[in-house]
């Protein structure tokens, strides 16, 4: 008898549709796909999002340009790290902090898929306050303190959260779910819009750095806490599904179009953050004044809120994998047209709309991802081993881009190596999608 079924009562049952049962107790095809409850939910992982992905675009103000001239570039390597460090290696905080937001996916979706919903969401959203607090009493010129707070510590925080947030929406959504999942990451995206311009006014205004930390971890604590009360998982998982870490390596990699879906998301994050860390640069560099160059950031950031919500509204009738292709190929164009512009209008349209459609990919990549699943009981499993491999081209991309544009400013080094990364992301989904649509029969993905 093969492995995969087992006998009842002189009957042959599937064992994957009994662990199907275990695993999701009302079924595949009876998703509310709406009400009060549902749309909570989202609310709930919106306040997740603003509070940890949009805190983390807010490090452009701790190792940025301020907004005001008079205060000048860098607070971190103008003042806090002033003459021991340079940007390059501050930098290294926000790189390590995006690899393990992502990374500590593996953990995080194995233990989601196994019940520990509020485990993971209450460990990581004090784990977050906690490092945003002791940030505040962190001693000047000790880059360590710092790294282990912000990179290390805060980057743990929001991986622990990241995977069971969007999980949860697979309770409630299925045929709404790249809708519900755009409103609910349009969170991180007004997060990096309001975040940086609470912080500039907090950090050069009456509060100062240390008070302006705390305003910001009281802030985050308040709302999180609001936030645990609005989810609730309409399961918790089963303990049926004890996969482990290496099994699911290897019985996820032997799936073609999701080991092509990995491969171009590490293209895509290797250059999707070059345009939105150097934008502020580069704006000055092309005589944008330091005011409106820090507000590029927040109009890319705006953008990105509408990219998050639109796109997924055209998901949810042409598929996923219809929408995210051409989003992804525009993104690339975009970069490679920053080689052309070199005045305020045209910096503010890139900026407008590369967030569109860089926040369309955004939101569309866990359902894309969720698309691949063959139980909803391994959607977080799935999403983990796709975001370790993602975690290491957001680890070494930026970097890489800082490398090639070098003191001397070489701009267009790391605008090709960016498009070229992007744009190879997009040709990996296109294959992707072109099997998994025969694999299935459909060409609406």
């Amino acid at each position: 008898m093969d492995d995969d079924t087992v006998c009842e009562k002189g009957g042959v049952i599937e064992l994957s549709k009994v662990e199907e049962a275990l695993a999701n107790p009302s079924g595949p095809n009876e998703l509310p796909e709406g009400g009060l409850r549902a749309w909570l939910v989202v609310a709930g992982v919106w306040i997740t999002q603003f509070c940890s992905f949009g805190y983390t675009n807010a490090y452009g103000v701790y190792n940025g340009t301020s907004a005001t001239p008079e205060c000048g570039p860098d607070y971190y390597v103008r003042i806090y790290l002033a003459e021991k460090y340079t940007s390059a290696q501050i930098s290294w905080i926000g790189s390590v902090q995006l690899f393990l937001v992502l990374s500590t996916g593996i953990v995080a979706g194995r233990a989601f898929d196994n019940g520990y919903f509020y485990h993971l969401m209450i460990g990581g959203s004090v784990l977050l306050v906690f490092c945003t607090y002791m940030v505040s009493i962190t001693q000047a010129g000790k880059l360590w303190q710092l790294f282990l707070l912000q990179g290390v510590g805060t980057g743990l925080a929001i991986g622990l959260m990241y995977i069971p947030g969007m999980g949860i929406l697979s309770q409630y959504f299925r045929r709404r779910r790249p809708f519900a999942t755009g409103i609910a990451v349009s969170g991180s995206a007004l997060g990096g819009a309001i975040h940086p311009m609470m912080l500039n006014a907090w950090f050069y205004g009456s509060l100062g750095f240390r008070n302006g930390v705390r305003a910001s971890a009281s802030l985050n604590a308040g709302l999180l806490i609001l936030a645990m009360f609005l989810m609730k998982p309409r399961y918790t998982g089963t303990k049926a599904y004890r996969m482990g870490t290496l099994e699911s390596f290897r019985k996820f990699l032997k799936d073609g179009p999701y080991v092509v879906t990995i491969l171009g998301t590490v293209f895509v994050f290797g250059g999707l953050y070059y345009p939105i860390y150097f934008l502020q640069l580069n704006s000055i560099k092309n005589g944008i004044s330091k005011g409106l160059a820090f507000y590029t950031i927040a109009i890319l950031n705006g953008a990105s809120t509408v990219g998050r919500i639109v796109p997924n509204l055209f998901a949810n009738y042409f598929g996923v994998w219809n929408t995210v292709v051409p989003c992804v190929t525009i993104a690339s164009i975009l970069v490679f047209v920053t080689l052309g512009i070199d005045s305020a209008p045209g910096t503010i349209a890139f900026a407008i709309l590369f967030g569109f459609f860089s926040g369309a990919y955004a939101s569309l990549l866990p359902p894309m991802i969720t698309s691949l699943s063959s139980h909803d009981y391994e959607i977080g499993a799935r999403m983990g081993v796709c975001f370790v491999f993602t975690g290491i081209g957001g680890l070494v991309g930026t970097p890489i881009a800082g490398a090639l544009l070098t003191s001397q400013f070489i701009w267009w080094r790391p605008i090709v190596f960016s498009g070229m990364c992007v744009g190879s992301g997009a040709i990996c989904f296109a294959i992707a999608r072109f099997f998994t649509a025969r694999k299935k029969g459909t060409q609406m993905l």
